[in-house]
């Protein structure tokens, strides 16, 4: 019994990894990890600074905001950013910025980056502002209009066969590989 008490105790692990977190997210990094972070110079940090106050006057201002959503979308005097950029945008038209309103009808149209587009939401924007007399919004209404009933149409496919497919996937498609002895192995039966 007096061997079990000089044993030493157990010492904690301690983890090879620690969380980095930066404005574009976190990993894991090793504990000796070191990373090069160049200041900034002095003419990024007034734009910086310059987006910082166009922000503060996209708050009360609707033109302010659709400028700044703008620049975040082609990266101008800011790190390009789609999503804060859309954000901005939708602000600025829901506020009732006409310029705000078509673009985001267009891109809803569209799709932008991994979004995909969105006919119903482009069709309720390029409605405001075609009936404010825009032309161009009454094309992209056309095709908006059009692209919902695309949709629909899919939509309508869809429904009619999913249970079809589902019992497809259900019941029907083979499994390849089976777990046995603590191991997967190709089985096809």
């Amino acid at each position: 019994m007096v061997s079990a008490c000089a044993q030493t105790p157990p010492q904690p692990v301690v983890p090879s990894t620690v969380s980095v977190c930066d404005e574009q997210g976190c990993a894991e990094r090793p504990r000796d990890y070191e990373s090069f972070r160049p200041q900034r110079t002095a003419e990024e940090e007034a734009g910086v600074q310059q987006i910082a106050a166009l922000e503060a006057i996209a708050k009360k201002d609707p033109s302010a905001a659709y400028d700044l959503a703008l620049r975040l979308f082609r990266g101008d005097g800011v790190k390009q950013d789609l999503y804060r950029s859309v954000q901005w945008m939708r602000d600025a038209a829901e506020r009732g910025h006409f310029d705000a309103q078509k673009a985001l009808g267009r891109l809803y149209l569209t799709g932008l980056a991994e979004m995909g587009s969105d006919p119903m939401e482009a069709q309720k924007w390029l409605t405001i502002t075609a009936g404010r007399g825009d032309k161009e919004a009454e094309k992209l209404l056309e095709e908006a209009n059009a692209a919902k009933q695309e949709l629909a149409d899919d939509y309508r496919w869809r429904q009619r066969w999913r249970q079809t497919f589902y019992n497809y996937w259900a019941h029907s498609y083979p499994y390849y590989w089976r777990w046995g002895a603590g191991r997967w192995y190709y089985y096809y039966y």
